[in-house]
């Protein structure tokens, strides 16, 4: 049986002359024709939402012309799109939350924390055959989510300064009082009581607050992954969402087999295992999940596609991913292709270089993106790297 796929992806809005953030998703939103584009909480990012895939090749597609769709609308309107945890110029205030009840009812009840919400996100769907086996297998898949979160870690810069992590939308992400790891439910009806006690001690208001790393969607018949950081590379979306079906599918298997092992309740090391994800990304040491001993992010996350093989082999995925993962590890993340970029030039550049991977332009020499020629006035030199050799396009290897 095919598993199906799917993945919402959140963009900031950046002003193209500036790079700065600003509220703007309205105009841009007013700019896309048909469904498949909402609001955020903040007015300075946008949410897209693919369509449902078979294949790693059809969603890697699906996204990049949605991408394209971003860039045309935005470019139009003297603005860009950044898909990234956070972007390197932005500043807070309490006057940019969207103008939805709801929304606002969540800018007074969390204050501060909702003001600095101005982070974005991917989250994959992968289908389930009902919500108790959804349930379930959250179990089984929750140990191997941080490494996910190292491979999408894009978001070291927070209000123009370097923050020494690879993901700091992660730091502010966990502050929520729903986030982090989901824990273990025999069945949904546990699962869900335990869900309504939270809306009924008035933590939050409704189940669309409940931010854990995974989740059995509301609203469709899909397990969620929502702990990874927006990943300027289409390619690195496709990667990880080939790897999360390949964990849901052998969660599936190891739950037909009477296997409930997995996440045993003690998510101390979970939620360090996270922390040490987001500090380090690729370039630095991982917990490994099958020994809870840190080790090189290569070896830990090689260690996983192996034990994976089974399940990605299932979907057709293995070959695929395997070149992605390797050209992802041999690029090193996008925390710190910016980090490099910013070391050379300025803030400035960093956003450039996000625009340019965010809109599909290939990594270039110094993995520094293709840049457009800069509007007189702005600060840096507008000449574009020669460029390398594409990363391996979904579908193309197998």
């Amino acid at each position: 049986m095919t598993v199906h796929i799917g993945a919402e992806e959140e963009f900031h809005v950046v002003d193209v002359e500036s790079g700065r953030l600003v509220p703007r998703a309205d105009t841009l939103l007013g700019r896309l024709e048909g469904p498949g584009f909402s609001r955020e909480l903040q007015q300075t990012a946008v949410e897209s939402n693919s369509r449902v895939h078979a294949t790693l090749d059809g969603l890697f597609t699906d996204l990049s012309a949605t991408r394209r769709r971003l860039d045309a609308a935005a470019s139009s309107s003297g603005l860009a799109v950044v898909a990234a945890g956070t972007v390197p110029l932005a500043h807070v205030t309490s006057h940019d939350v969207t103008a939805d009840s709801r929304f606002r009812r969540m800018a007074d009840d969390y204050r501060r924390l909702a003001d600095e919400q101005l982070i974005c996100s991917a989250q994959i769907h992968v289908d389930i055959p009902d919500r108790d086996t959804a349930v379930r297998a959250m179990c089984l898949v929750s140990p191997w989510l941080p490494p996910l979160l190292a491979l999408s870690a894009s978001s070291p810069f927070w209000l123009g300064s370097d923050t020494g992590y690879a993901s700091w939308r992660t730091m502010l992400w966990q502050r929520w009082p729903t986030a982090g790891p989901a824990g273990c439910y025999r069945d949904a009806a546990e699962y869900d009581a335990a869900m309504e006690e939270l809306i009924g001690a008035g933590v939050i208001s409704d189940t669309g607050m409940l931010y854990q790393d995974v989740r059995p969607s509301a609203h469709q018949p899909t397990l969620e992954l929502r702990v990874c950081d927006a990943c300027p590379r289409t390619e690195t979306v496709a990667l990880v969402a080939g790897l999360f079906r390949a964990l849901v599918i052998d969660a599936l298997h190891r739950l037909e087999r009477g296997e409930h092992t997995g996440c045993d309740g003690h998510h101390e090391w979970l939620r360090a295992a996270t922390w040490r994800a987001a500090r380090s990304g690729l370039e630095g040491p991982l917990v490994d999940p099958a020994t809870r001993r840190a080790a090189p992010a290569p070896a830990v996350l090689r260690g996983m596609l192996r034990r994976l093989r089974p399940a990605l082999e299932r979907s057709g995925d293995h070959a695929t991913v395997s070149a992605l993962l390797e050209e992802a590890l041999a690029t090193g993340s996008a925390a710190q292709r910016l980090r490099r970029t910013v070391e050379r030039e300025d803030l400035l550049a960093g956003v450039d270089l996000l625009v340019a991977e965010t809109r599909g332009d290939p990594l270039t020499s110094g993995t520094v993106g293709h840049r457009r020629p800069r509007p007189a006035g702005r600060r840096g030199t507008g000449r574009s790297p020669a460029p390398v050799h594409p990363a391996p396009v979904p579908g193309a290897t197998g």
